[in-house]
């Protein structure tokens, strides 16, 4: 299982998350988030990173021309897409992890015209945010999605919940970045280390009963 920690804003952060055995760190290219960040500050982190890790670029609707822009001047290894983009979006890119904020199963139908996606994030539903809310959702419709693909669970994921949901859903990955910070954009890093080890230790022990 896979490990992401998103909304990187600054190289202390990405340096201690990959340091603790993080698979993928993203960086947030949507103006309006508070972990937002600009394409010549991610390159400057992303040219001192160690090698094999995938560096994910988070866009919210935005032009093709934009994202080509940015993919040029970052280097970044793969994208998600986190608004309402067509599912042509996704043939254009590769590989593109595209995001989903569920509310109930209905929603599930939507991924299944999104076949040329990598990877399908669920995330918690809001009408006023793209992400970050720091809210669970009912992880049964995780559990059904993987039935269309490859899944990574984000939405509300802490410390303190990340071992029953790897348990509980088994997914392809989990993604993280309200639930590890000290503040918006900066990230705490005991929270870090702990969530990166129990997810760890979950996905092996996944198998076993919870305590």
């Amino acid at each position: 299982m896979k490990v992401k920690i998103c909304g990187i804003t600054n190289l202390e952060d990405a340096l201690f998350a990959t340091g603790c055995g993080a698979d993928a760190l993203g960086f947030i290219f949507y103006p309006k988030s508070p972990r937002s960040i600009t394409p010549e500050k991610a390159a400057a982190i992303i040219a001192k990173l160690p090698p094999f890790i995938t560096t994910v670029g988070v866009f919210v609707n935005e032009e093709q021309r934009r994202i080509r822009e940015i993919l040029e001047k970052t280097g970044l290894k793969a994208l998600q897409l986190h608004g309402e983009e067509p599912p042509e979006a996704c043939g254009i890119w590769t590989p593109v992890i595209k995001s989903f904020r569920v509310s109930d199963f209905v929603d599930l139908k939507l991924l299944e015209q999104y076949r040329n996606a990598s990877a399908f994030l669920l995330d918690t539903f809001s009408k006023t945010e793209y992400g970050g809310t720091g809210r669970i959702f009912n992880w049964d419709i995780a559990v059904e999605a993987k039935a269309l693909g490859r899944i990574i669970l984000a939405g509300g994921l802490t410390p303190e919940n990340i071992e029953e949901a790897v348990r509980r859903v088994r997914p392809y990955a989990v993604d993280v970045s309200s639930g590890v910070e000290a503040e918006k954009g900066k990230k705490d890093f005991i929270k870090v280390k702990e969530f990166i080890g129990k997810a760890r230790a979950a996905a092996v022990n996944r198998d076993s009963p919870l305590t």
